[in-house]
């Protein structure tokens, strides 16, 4: 044990010690907005009609998967904007077209931005501005699932 804390690489690692919790507690915070994303995501979806959904309610839950989640980002905002356009057009809801899209490209971008290797402050920018857009993501989801809510007893009346 004491030759590994001796050696040369051990010593180079000990200026860094103290930021990990720190590294820690940033991860955290973001497991924990991916997993907000994914119950108002999931909610949203359970207010589309299932004829108007792009994919299962569950699969919302494949965006904790480490590694796949870099790819499922994107496709996952591709079919949930795709889910949100088909339901308002059959409800004749006047909203913005591609309700979500920006939101959702600039935060899968950042994610992905975040995992490639680049230089650490480059990746540092990258993971602030992911937690941000992340934020901004989920703000844009619940405003639509409010939308649905309100807008599901006119929907009712239809029939």
């Amino acid at each position: 044990m004491e030759e590994i804390i001796n050696s040369p690489e051990y010593q180079k690692l000990l200026p860094y010690l103290p930021y990990v919790p720190y590294i820690l507690f940033a991860v955290f915070i973001r497991v924990i907005l991916e997993v907000i994303l994914c119950v108002i995501s999931r909610r949203t979806l359970l207010q589309i009609r299932e004829e108007n959904r792009c994919m299962q309610v569950d699969q919302v839950w494949l965006i904790l998967i480490p590694f796949f989640c870099i790819y499922w980002n994107f496709m996952f905002m591709r079919k949930m904007v795709d889910s949100l356009n088909n339901e308002f057009h059959d409800r004749k809801v006047p909203v913005e077209e591609n309700p979500t899209q920006k939101s959702g490209y600039f935060f899968a971008g950042t994610y992905l931005v975040y995992n490639l290797p680049v230089p650490m402050f480059i990746g540092f920018i990258a993971y602030i501005l992911g937690i941000v857009s992340l934020v901004v993501y989920i703000v844009k989801v619940r405003e639509y699932k409010n939308l649905l809510e309100d807008e599901r007893w006119g929907l009712e009346d239809q029939f």
